[in-house]
Formats: C-alpha cells, sequence, structure tokens
C-alpha cells in the first residue's frame, strides 16, 4: 500500500514507493517450481542415456545376504525360542498373557469351552448384553443398532467369525487403553513428555498396517498375541494424542480456581482435567476401537481367526460372492461399534439438553433391562436353542449369490468401459512411470529423490530422503520397491484430483458438505481389505484394482482436509475477488486454491500415506511388488527374510515421504 509523506525537501503529496512483499514470495515460489523442473528435465535426459544400468533388479525367487541372515535369523530364533531366557522370561510370558486373554474371551462369546459344544455365552445372551451396554451408554436408537447388527451376523451364518473378530478386537482395545490412557494423561501435562512421545506417535501410525505383522511373529509367532499386539501397536495412538489433546484444552481458569481450593494434583487430575476431557477422551476410544478392528481383519495373514480370514481366502480364491458377504459383516460391525462410541461420548451432553418426560424414568429401566439382559445370558448358557445361532445362513447365501450375479453382469455389460478406463490408466500413466522408476539407474533416481526432498522440504527433509534411500538400496528389494512407489504416486495423484473436485465443492456449498460428508465419514470407518471386493469384481486381479482401492480408500480424507482448508479462507478475500470481476473459476484457482496451498499439502500428505497402506494390501490382488513380497514371505518360509526386508522397505518410503510432504506443508503455511 502506498504512503502519502510531505518532506522539507520533496514536493508535497510526494509518493513514498515500498516494495510490496507478495511479488517476493512469488518470484520464490516460482525459482522453486523452476528447481524441481529442471530436476526433472535432467532425470529424463539421463535416464534416455542410461537406462537399464544398474537398477538393483531382483527376481521373485532370488534372496541376497540380507534375505539369508534374516531366514537364519528366523531359524535360530525358532530353534531356541524355550531355551532362550529372553523368551523364556520375556517374550515367551507376553505371549503367553496375551494368548490367554485371548482365548478367555473367545471361549466367552465365539468358541466352544470347558468341554461345551458352544462357547459360555451363546448368541441370545451376546445380542442381549450388546443392546443393554448400547442402550446404557447412547440411546435407544444406537441400541436397536446393535441388536440388528449382530443378529444380522447370525442370519449372514457368520457369527462364530464375527464373534471371533469381535473378541480380538475387544482384547486388543482392552491392553491398548492400559497404556494409552496414562501416556495420554502425561503428554497432557507435561509438555516434554509430550515432545519425546510424539515422534514414536508419529512412526507407529506413518507405518502401513502390513509392516507390524512381520517383525511381531518373528518374536511372538503367529496367531492371536501376534494379531493382538500389532493391533495394539496401531490402535493405540489416537488415544493417546486426543486423550492429551483433551487434557492440554481444559481451560486453565477452571485448573487455576480447583488449585486456589487446595487441590492436590492427583485430585485436580480425577475431578477436573478428566471429567472436563471425558467426551475427547471417548473420541479417542472411539477411533482406537476403529483401527483395532482394522487391523485385526488384516492380522488374518498371521493366522488370526474371524472374519478377516474369510476375505483373505474368498480373495485369494478370487470368489466374489463370499468376500462381499464377509467384507459386509465387517462393515456393518464397524458402523455398530462407531454408532455406539460416537453416542458414548455425546450421551451427558444429550442428556442434559434433553426435555424428554422419561429420562426421569431411565434409572429404572436400565435396571430392568439390566435383570432381562442377565436372564437371556443365563438362557444362553443354559440351552443349546438359545447358544448356537439357529438357521444355516441362508441371508449370507443370498447375498453371496447377489453379489456374484452382479459380477457377473458387470463383467458381462460393464467390461468395455472398464477396461477401457483400466488400460488407459495402465498404459498411459502408470506403465511409463513404473519404467521410468525402475529403469533407471537407482543412484539416478536416490538422488531425485534427495534434491526434491530438498526442494519441497528444506535441508532435512533432504537428509531424511538420503538416509531412506540409502536403507531402500540395503534392503536388496529396491525394484520393488520402485514399482510399488510408482503405484502409490499415480494413486496419490488420482486422490488428488478427486480431492480438489469434490473439496472445493464441499467447500463452496454447505448444502453440497452436508449430503457428501456423512458417506466420506462412512467411507474412513470401513476397514481396508472391504475396498478390494467390488473392484476386483469390476477389473479382475491386477495391479489397477488395488490402484482403484487405493483411490477409494485415501480420497475421503483429501476430500474433508481440502474442503476445510477452503472454508478457511476470510469470506471478506472472496467478496473482494467478486467485486473485482472474477468470476467463479477464477475465484477458485487464483484466491481460495492458493490461499489453502497448506491444506492441499496436508491433504498430499495424508493421501499419499493412506494410498500406500491401501496398495501395499492390493498385493492379494495382483500389485505385486512389495505387497506380494510380503504376502509370500508369510506363506513361504525361505522368503520370510526377503518379506521382513519389504515390509522395512515399505517403513521407508512412508517415513521419506511423509517427512518430505510434512516440511513442504510447514513451509506452505509459514
Amino acid at each position: 500500500m502506498a504512503v502519502t509523506i510531505d518532506k522539507p525537501d520533496e514536493k508535497p503529496g510526494t509518493v513514498e514507493k515500498a516494495v510490496p512483499a507478495a511479488p517476493v514470495e512469488k518470484s520464490r515460489k516460482v525459482s522453486r517450481a523452476m528447481v524441481v523442473g529442471a530436476v526433472l528435465v535432467v532425470w529424463l535426459v539421463l535416464f534416455a542415456v542410461l537406462r537399464g544400468r544398474q537398477t538393483l533388479s531382483l527376481a521373485a525367487a532370488d534372496l541376497t545376504g540380507l534375505h539369508k541372515w534374516l531366514n537364519d535369523l528366523n531359524d535360530s530364533i525358532g530353534a531356541n525360542r524355550n531355551s532362550n531366557p529372553l523368551f523364556l522370561y520375556f517374550f515367551n510370558e507376553i505371549r503367553l498373557v496375551i494368548d490367554n486373554l485371548v482365548t478367555f474371551v473367545q471361549h466367552l462369546i465365539s468358541q466352544p469351552s470347558g468341554g461345551r459344544p458352544v462357547p459360555q455365552i451363546g448368541w441370545l445372551g451376546v445380542v442381549g448384553l450388546a443392546g443393554y451396554v448400547s442402550w446404557a451408554v447412547g440411546n435407544w436408537r444406537v441400541a436397536l443398532l446393535a441388536v440388528a447388527g449382530f443378529t444380522f451376523f447370525g442370519l449372514q451364518g457368520l457369527w462364530q467369525a464375527s464373534m471371533d473378530t469381535l473378541a480380538l478386537t475387544l482384547s486388543a482395545v482392552f491392553v491398548a487403553l492400559l497404556f494409552a490412557i496414562p501416556l495420554g494423561v502425561c503428554a497432557g501435562l507435561s509438555d516434554r513428555f509430550n515432545r519425546v512421545v510424539t515422534p514414536f506417535l508419529d512412526f507407529m501410525q506413518t507405518m502401513p498396517t502390513f509392516v507390524y505383522l512381520a517383525p511381531l511373529t518373528l518374536f511372538f509367532l503367529i496367531g492371536g498375541a501376534s494379531a493382538t499386539i500389532a493391533t495394539v501397536i496401531y490402535a493405540a495412538p489416537p488415544t493417546i494424542r486426543i486423550t492429551a489433546h483433551g487434557i492440554r484444552n481444559v481451560s486453565r481458569t477452571t485448573v487455576e480456581a480447583a488449585d486456589s481450593l487446595g487441590a492436590t494434583r492427583r485430585q485436580s487430575l480425577l475431578k477436573v482435567l478428566l471429567p472436563m476431557s471425558k467426551r475427547t477422551v471417548v473420541m479417542g476410544v472411539n477411533q482406537t476401537i476403529m483401527a483395532a478392528l482394522a487391523m485385526v481383519t488384516i492380522a488374518a495373514l498371521i493366522n488370526a481367526p474371524g472374519l478377516g480370514a474369510n476375505v483373505i481366502q474368498a480373495l485369494q480364491s478370487l470368489d466374489v460372492g463370499t468376500a462381499f458377504n464377509a467384507g459386509l459383516a465387517i462393515v456393518v460391525m464397524a458402523i455398530v461399534l462407531d454408532r455406539v462410541t460416537t453416542a458414548a461420548s455425546a450421551r451427558e451432553e444429550t442428556a442434559r439438553n434433553s426435555r424428554d418426560r422419561f429420562a426421569t424414568w431411565r434409572r429404572p429401566l436400565l435396571g430392568a433391562g439390566a435383570v432381562l439382559t442377565l436372564v437371556l445370558v443365563y438362557l444362553s448358557h443354559t440351552y443349546v436353542w438359545a447358544a448356537d445361532f439357529p438357521g444355516d445362513g441362508t441371508v449370507g447365501t443370498h447375498i453371496a449369490d447377489a453379489a456374484d450375479t452382479a459380477t457377473n453382469w458387470a463383467q458381462d455389460n460393464l467390461s468395455g468401459l472398464t477396461n477401457a478406463v483400466r488400460d488407459v490408466i495402465t498404459n498411459g500413466l502408470l506403465n511409463p512411470f513404473q519404467t521410468l522408476l525402475t529403469d533407471s539407474p537407482w543412484w539416478l533416481v536416490g538422488a531425485v529423490l534427495v534434491a526434491l526432498g530438498v526442494v519441497l522440504g528444506g535441508w532435512k527433509a533432504g537428509v531424511t530422503a538420503a538416509v531412506c534411500v540409502g536403507l531402500l538400496v540395503g534392503t536388496g528389494v529396491w525394484s520393488d520397491a520402485m514399482t510399488t512407489l510408482a503405484s502409490t504416486l499415480v494413486a496419490t495423484v488420482l486422490v488428488m484430483v478427486l480431492g480438489i473436485v469434490f473439496g472445493v465443492w464441499m467447500g463452496r456449498s454447505a448444502l453440497v458438505d452436508r449430503v457428501i460428508r456423512p458417506s466420506l465419514d462412512a467411507a474412513q470407518v470401513m476397514p481396508p481389505f472391504v475396498y478390494l471386493v467390488p473392484f476386483l469384481a469390476l477389473f479382475g486381479a491386477t495391479r489397477f484394482t488395488a490402484i482403484v482401492a487405493a483411490v477409494v480408500y485415501g480420497a475421503p480424507v483429501a476430500m474433508k482436509i481440502i474442503a476445510d482448508g477452503i472454508r478457511a479462507v476470510p469470506a471478506t478475500t472472496v467478496e473482494a475477488a467478486t467485486s473485482a470481476g472474477c468470476n467463479t473459476w477464477q475465484i477458485i484457482t487464483k484466491v481460495q486454491l492458493p490461499m489453502s496451498r497448506s491444506a492441499l499439502t496436508l491433504a498430499t500428505n495424508q493421501g499419499l500415506i493412506y494410498v500406500l497402506s491401501m496398495v501395499v494390501v492390493g498385493g492379494l490382488v495382483g500389485a505385486g511388488a512389495l505387497g506380494y513380497d510380503v504376502v509370500a514371505g508369510f506363506s513361504q518360509g525361505e522368503l520370510y527374510g526377503k518379506g521382513l526386508a519389504a515390509g522395512l522397505a515399505i517403513v521407508l518410503l512412508g517415513v521419506m515421504f511423509d517427512r518430505i510432504t510434512q516440511a513442504a506443508a510447514r513451509r506452505a503455511s509459514a
């Protein structure tokens, strides 16, 4: 803005010109874009000259020295598991405790126990307990939903598999909360502890879910213990973070008032901080339950029982109907658990604002409901008809048949369209990019990644990229890592295209946001495996199937972040652009998107992490590369070391791009 200053040696009205900050910022950004473009041009030129040299390719059955060493380590641990003191008195004890917990819950609700052909609590008792608990912590609507959902599992013919999944989920959530809530409280009370624990939480959440499984089986064998521990590692961070956030957000004046009344630190925590942050803590528990449910289905790869095993077996045999039926049960369980915990978090506020005349009768009705529930539990414990779900799962058979019929119809009538889409993206985008990555010399790709890390994220991101590239080379699966990287980046580009289109639409229209957001919330509740089923039917077992499933899995979070960023642009700025004669397209491209660039970068970060996780899961349906290496490592003992190295490679890719995009987001918001 120009300022008029009258000086003695100048004529009145002289304008003192100042250099505006905006052009400098624009110049800096153009310069960064030019550097990125120059790096890419140099890469293409050197690729044309050096194509096919020093690519570090490795055949599917070939092993490096590291892979053989890991195989030997696995064999050595297996041979000395019952004699090594570290295993005898530490790892084996942990496995025993977790196994006993999981077995106890399974014998309680899912599997035969104590010489009985049925569990201790049969289907009628479990349905009664689900309804009563949902009513007690929520309301009658979620209670009806819970009863209907649990009954649906039996009608599908998946009662025991569903209860096994529930048993693993409940066991993992119980163990996770034992650690997560105290750690979250400590992080909320101590800034120093929060700074120490945050990098570990970042690392735990950055790693794709697949990666937890291989190293844990090395110490805890395959089965329920490894599945539960892997689930605890994956599911605990949300509760830690959200609990810490809730504790820190309690009004300081309230805490000071308690201190002035003589409250001790313990009293302040128990009487003020925790009660006032209870709703936030319950939200953290909700996120932990959702993460645990997603993980226990994936843990079927290490012989964990439940619905995940049904899905994996069906995917491996390309039985879309059976996979859809089991996937639908997973979705129903996720929705029930999500709605119950969400209602629990809002229970007190709802009751406080409610003017229901029956509110005074709630406690007596809960007492009567408890008596009825105990009767149902007794009946299910005593009588076979109340313990073993009646029927032969004909509803599930009809669902599977309908899914198969729909699959056949889609393949017969939509194959032209789906094949065209698949071929365009595969031949026009995926294959060229994969060729560029896999046929370039490893050192050239590494140099490009480091250079992009420095340009986009700064020197720290560049150092992280250099370390990750070096370790990727050391894993011996460089070529497979580049194949996975190509699929991941292509899927991320598609995620961002969808994210920008729908995110801008949602951010500019409150009505569109209200219509679309519930579907996005529901999509984020579903475990990753479920996304594979419909696209397997449409596109068959190919790497494109994994990419499309990854796009659908990662797009919701990108859409929501971009919508929030667009909505955060000041209305006055948009009005000023409108009054200056800008049309809608100009407002979006010249005002709203540039001013929400930090949200765009964050959406890229989250979309890439989601996609990386899903592309690896897609190894089950033909994605190949690192996903196949990990899956093969579980099923073929001689490939265990290679699968473990592939898991490490996935971690390195995730850490590298997480750090680069996070640093870029900080630069964009600075």
